[in-house]
């Protein structure tokens, strides 16, 4: 009798332990699986999607020096009218390196916050707000200055404090924390 009563606990606890490490096993597959859902759903952010983009490579370049990565890729919601490699190509001979030099870092920094809004303005908006302001929207940017945006046909162009002007040539991409739009002319305070 006392050896079935220790046989019949001794059975039990198996069912236990075996039944137990079963839902473990389950609940470590659910939390597996929970995770890859997360990473498939994470949107980069605006940081991330330009180093993704072999187009921004020197704006990546720019952003490094001056310190910006974690401000850009901060909550935000930001919309970066960001130059493309071709866009810097157009400065003067000798203008990116300069400004890459760490004691240029502050003039350096005030062009790349003078390209950022605060807010996410996708195209569709500010062709809404140009339209609505008699053709010509301006805005403020993070760096304090400002842009005008206005309209060449279906293209948006930017209008910078010296008057010169950009156009918009890639609208909307998508960032977690954002919006670029892509210009082909770099904007300057």
């Amino acid at each position: 009798m006392k050896t079935r009563n220790v046989l019949m606990s001794f059975a039990v606890m198996i069912l236990f332990v075996f039944t137990s490490c079963k839902n473990t096993k389950k609940e470590e597959v659910k939390k597996e699986i929970a995770k890859e859902v997360v990473k498939e759903e994470k949107k980069p952010n605006i940081v991330e999607v330009a180093v993704g983009n072999e187009n921004f490579s020197t704006l990546v370049t720019a952003v490094k020096a001056a310190d910006l990565v974690a401000t850009l890729s901060g909550e935000g919601p930001f919309t970066v009218f960001a130059p493309t490699n071709d866009a810097f190509a157009k400065l003067p001979e000798g203008t990116i390196a300069t400004l890459l030099k760490p004691e240029n870092k502050e003039m350096l920094t005030g062009i790349l916050t003078y390209h950022v809004v605060s807010g996410k303005f996708e195209a569709a908006a500010v062709i809404d707000a140009i339209k609505a302001n008699n053709g010509a929207f301006e805005v403020t940017t993070v760096q304090g200055g400002k842009l005008v945006a206005s309209l060449d046909g279906d293209s948006v162009m930017l209008k910078d404090e010296k008057g010169n002007m950009s156009k918009v040539v890639i609208a909307d991409v998508a960032a977690s924390n954002g919006v670029i739009h892509a210009i082909e002319t770099v904007v300057m305070p």
